[in-house]
Parts: C-alpha cells; structure tokens; sequence
C-alpha cells in the first residue's frame, strides 16, 4: 500500500480550507451572542480577503507568477482588504 496515494494535493488542502473560512463566516454572521456587529462584520470581511489571497495565489496561478505581478496581487488585496475592514470598523 503506497502512503503517498493517501496524500492531499495542494489545491484540494486549499480547498478545504477555504470551506472551512466559509463556515466559520457562516457562523460567525449568523451568530447571536451580543458581539459588536462591527467587529463582526469586520471580521467576515478579512476572512473574505484571506479567501482572495488563497484564490488569488492558488488558483489563479499568481503564487509562481514574476515577482512583480505577485506583489502587485498581494498589494491590491492587502489594501483593499484592510480599506475595507477599517471603514467597516469607524
């Protein structure tokens, strides 16, 4: 019996995760436990934007991409993302 077989790939890792992120925002937004909704929804944003990354990177290819455009990428969601979240938050 090979182990390896037994082995998730990259893709399918990042895919689980990327279900779990999704529940955990599920619950996080259908949650009510008296939490500051701000903060909540600020926090369902980020878990967007980490979502992005991952998608970003894995899927879209971007991860061995030339330096430049993967910096670009990840500028555009680390801005966007934390703009976002602070507007959400003030």
């Amino acid at each position: 019996m090979n182990l390896r077989s037994h082995r998730i790939g990259r893709a399918t890792g990042i895919w689980l995760l990327l279900l779990a992120i999704t529940a955990l925002t599920a619950w996080l937004g259908s949650a009510q436990t008296g939490r500051d909704d701000r903060a909540v929804g600020a926090a369902i944003v980020a878990l967007a934007f980490v979502k992005i990354r991952f998608v970003i990177l894995d899927f879209m290819e971007v991860r061995n991409a030339p330096l430049t455009m993967r910096l670009a990428c990840e500028g555009w969601v680390l801005v966007v993302g934390a703009t976002i979240v602070l507007i959400g938050l003030w």
